[in-house]
């Protein structure tokens, strides 16, 4: 299984990812967060802004 990365977001959106065990990953938090700001989900966008690659955006909008 791959590293968590949660070093690269911020200290609010770790906080949110354990409080919030439904979202339960500060990369989800990060996603939520631009989709709201964007007003849009398109996933290269997102790969853009957050850093992460494609597949992992992918596999956290999917769950």
């Amino acid at each position: 299984m791959g590293l968590t990365k949660t070093e690269i977001f911020s200290d609010q959106q770790n906080e949110l990812a354990l409080l919030l065990k439904a979202i339960a990953h500060p990369a989800r938090i990060a996603i939520l967060q631009q989709i709201m700001a964007a007003n849009a989900c398109i996933c290269g966008d997102l790969v853009e802004e957050l850093g992460l690659a494609q597949a992992t955006i992918s596999q956290h909008l999917k769950n």
